[in-house]
């Protein structure tokens, strides 16, 4: 009987961990393709200019990868060493993103107060050279939010030295329309902008977050129930 438990935990967290293993070469390979077709796409901190999706990606998917392929060994050839190093990975890991979420909510003002000081730090290497990801990142959120500028359009102002804002900026985009009139861009903040429309979607974050952090749960009680049975099982042969 305690064989046959053993069997089934063994084939499960071995297929569970394959699933692992392939959603992180699916992170690794989406993340590798942003960084050879967009270049450091999606980067808006000048302060940290390698925390980009693409990096980012690349980063989470290798360590999903690694993290799989140890449980799917450990699992297969039943190695206490192996489940172990798996079950103290996916904790870490585990209690590491707990932490930030609590920090988070903690320290909300300061870190909103700080984005938005780096974000507008940001804006000054808007089209320039090595900037590529920045530029691409500032232009597609400008547009597809419908907003201009970190706080207000004025933050472009900063940035030229004089009365002008990104084409992207344009209620209607046309060639240099960020040298016209005021009245022809988007008013709106694009920080507050981008802060309302996570708010709205919430419950969409919410329950991908509570998804994930069951999916690490299930794995930490797969990886445990099989050491303490791989445990029991070298105990009744000794």
């Amino acid at each position: 009987m305690a064989h046959n438990c053993l069997q089934c935990i063994k084939y499960l967290m071995f297929v569970f961990n394959l699933l692992f293993w392939l959603g992180g070469c699916g992170i690794l390979g989406v993340g590798i393709w942003l960084a050879v077709t967009q270049g450091n796409f999606a980067t808006l901190s000048s302060s940290f200019p390698s925390l980009s999706a693409a990096n980012l990606l690349i980063v989470t998917g290798a360590f999903v990868m690694i993290i799989g392929f140890v449980g799917c060994i450990g699992a297969i050839k039943e190695n206490k060493c192996l489940l172990l190093s798996f079950f103290i990975m996916l904790l870490i890991i585990f209690l590491l993103e707990l932490t930030v979420v609590i920090l988070f909510f903690v320290y909300t003002d300061k870190i909103d107060k700080y984005a938005q000081r780096d974000l507008k730090k940001g804006l000054h290497l808007y089209g320039t050279d090595g900037n590529i990801g920045l530029t691409n990142a500032w232009s597609i959120i400008q547009t597809d939010f419908r907003c201009c500028g970190v706080s207000n359009y004025t933050d472009w102002f900063e940035v030229y030295n004089t009365t002008r804002v990104p084409d992207s900026c344009c209620l209607e985009f046309s060639e240099n329309c960020g040298l016209h009139s005021p009245g022809t861009w988007w008013k709106a903040p694009c920080y507050e902008t981008v802060k309302i429309w996570l708010q709205e979607n919430l419950l969409a974050v919410g329950i991908f977050g509570l998804c994930t952090a069951m999916v690490q749960i299930l794995g930490l009680t797969f990886a445990m129930t099989m050491y303490c049975q791989v445990v029991k099982a070298d105990t009744y042969c000794a």
